[in-house]
């Protein structure tokens, strides 16, 4: 497993802010053969084993935050987030996202492989990766450490639900503070950004359902920070803003 330290990310225009996370990232399997931790290297057949991550270098899953005064960073780029209220649910509809999964979004692709962004995500954050027989996409079992709870599931497609992939700003909650207003490609980036999505236990998933993070947070204390962290990028990245309780539990989160 790769292990990315000190990682720079910049999302508001001029301004670089940093956020030091310990990410991994785990190699791609071949055709029905098994993936896992511990290096990049070859399988046999000859197919190249690359590592898939983040736009800003983050590997799978959520880390807490380490490195220099890593609170204050935290902080400063939370503070920076604007607030306001959140609006009505009116007309939100999961398809003015577009199509679940689509191979890439525009501008962030994960891997413009042929494979749809569900399977791309698993593949980076699972673990003992298997493929349907034939296919270099479809992950039909894997492991997971999820990040929400620090539970390890031993997951099997025929029960996909025990997986779920999270949008860290849920689409509704993005509808609400102003992507509805959006055009259909902006919307559609924001669904299929690997910064946003997160292959997660799936009770947990279905507990946050459209929080922001004054009404959820993960059940695994260690990484609510982090949590708070990504949130707040993501919301800076797409110009988002955010409730005024919500920026004030991140703050909490991250000793402000």
């Amino acid at each position: 497993m790769w292990r990315h330290r000190g990682i720079r990310t910049g999302w508001a225009a001029g301004a670089a802010l940093a956020l030091a996370l310990v990410t991994g990232c785990e190699g791609l399997g071949d055709d029905g053969a098994t993936a896992s931790g511990g290096g990049h290297e070859a399988p046999a057949g000859g197919h190249a084993v690359s590592p898939l991550r983040n736009p800003d270098g983050t590997g799978p899953g959520l880390a807490p935050v380490e490195g220099d005064s890593p609170e204050a960073t935290a902080r400063k780029l939370i503070e920076g987030l604007k607030t306001k209220g959140r609006g009505p649910r009116t007309g939100y509809d999961r398809d003015e996202f577009g199509y679940a999964w689509m191979d890439s979004a525009d501008g962030v692709p994960l891997a413009r492989n042929g494979c749809d962004t569900r399977n791309d995500l698993l593949r980076r954050d699972g673990q003992k990766l298997r493929f349907r027989s034939g296919s270099r996409c479809v992950v039909v079992a894997m492991t997971l450490d999820d990040p929400y709870t620090g539970s390890t599931i031993e997951w099997r497609k025929q029960k996909a639900s025990e997986v779920q992939i999270d949008h860290v700003v849920p689409l509704s909650y993005s509808w609400q503070m102003g992507s509805s207003r959006w055009p259909e490609s902006k919307r559609e980036q924001l669904a299929n950004d690997p910064l946003n999505l997160l292959p997660v236990q799936g009770r947990a998933n279905s507990a946050k359902r459209d929080s922001g993070p004054a009404s959820w947070l993960p059940p695994r204390k260690s990484v609510r920070c982090a949590y708070a962290v990504r949130f707040a990028q993501v919301a800076v990245k797409y110009e988002l803003a955010v409730t005024a309780p919500d920026r004030r539990a991140m703050l909490r989160q991250c000793g402000g």
